[in-house]
């Protein structure tokens, strides 16, 4: 096929094979590009026709990709980052007067201790802006990006797609948080033998403390794990819990009342957190504004 011959091809009908790819079903790819199954169904048909390839095969409730689709897929999909980058370099922003809407994901200690600075800032500059937050780890941070269903994700992050860009924010180190009134720090021995309670996405009951104590011979004892910070303070309040949050949080927790921090009777390293996002979105305006208030506010404030 020449340049010309493109002439035929619609735009649109790649932007629903790309969402085909991603969600392996009609009826998501419908919700997702606001469109009825029918447009959806129609336009598979066209594409079938176009590339001269069933593309999916039904497999239970799944649409599996042929060898073919899986080949086009992986031509396609940086070719549409280039055409996004393109046009959006070609955009305006003004953040006193857009109305855009900005989706991004952020880990749940991010969001609570941090998005709160970030959200006066840009109410301030951008009063006219949605931003719409999905909740993401290291393990829903690839497949969000890689779906366009967030621009820009911070969390810890591990592997991301093969045209995300990512950068680190700030290095942290864990506190020990307690609402207790006993006097003085905790020793290891009374660091282990306080019940703990664990913030954890997936409801697990180690961690990286589990992992320096087992370094050491020790152990703790979890007793609640909650999936989110937020309300941390009111569970350890009148109890001898204990809890290891990233420093960060533990400001915001501390400043709200109830509880104290301390440094941990054990040596661990800082972890990063991180800010990704598209690389087709990495020269648009409006996103790199966006950007740099995530910096500006979610970063090492030694950094600024």
């Amino acid at each position: 096929m020449n340049r010309n011959d493109l002439r035929r091809v619609d735009l649109n009908l790649l932007i629903v094979f790309e969402t085909l790819m991603h969600e392996r079903s009609v009826t998501r790819a419908a919700e997702k590009l606001f469109l009825g199954q029918p447009a959806i169904s129609a336009a598979l048909s066209r594409l079938r026709s176009l590339f001269d390839d069933p593309l999916f095969v039904r497999t239970g409730r799944s649409m599996e990709p042929s060898a073919r689709a899986v080949e086009i897929f992986a031509l396609l999909s940086p070719a549409l980052d280039s055409i996004s980058t393109a046009v959006s370099r070609a955009a305006d922003f003004d953040p006193a007067t857009s109305t855009a809407v900005f989706r991004i994901g952020l880990s749940d200690d991010a969001e609570f201790a941090l998005l709160p600075m970030l959200l006066k800032r840009v109410r301030a500059e951008a009063p006219g802006i949605v931003l719409v937050v999905r909740r993401v780890n290291y393990i829903l941070m690839p497949s969000l990006l890689a779906s366009g269903e967030i621009s820009i994700g911070v969390s810890y992050t591990a592997d991301l797609p093969a045209n995300a860009k990512r950068k680190v924010l700030r290095r942290s180190r864990p506190k020990l948080l307690r609402a207790d009134t006993m006097p003085g720090a905790l020793s290891l021995d009374e660091f282990c033998a306080r019940p703990h309670a664990l913030v954890s996405f997936a409801g697990d009951l180690s961690g990286f403390i589990d992992e320096a104590l087992d370094k050491l011979g020790r152990k703790r004892h979890v007793v609640l794990a909650v999936p989110q910070f937020n309300g941390l303070s009111t569970l350890l309040s009148g109890t001898d819990i204990v809890a290891t949050v990233p420093d960060y949080t533990a400001d915001a927790l501390t400043a709200a009342g109830g509880v104290r921090a301390e440094e941990l009777p054990i040596e661990v390293q800082s972890f990063e957190l991180h800010m990704a996002w598209r690389g087709s979105q990495d020269n648009d305006p409006g996103e790199r504004w966006l950007r740099s208030r995530i910096q500006m506010f979610f970063g090492d404030p030694d950094s600024l």
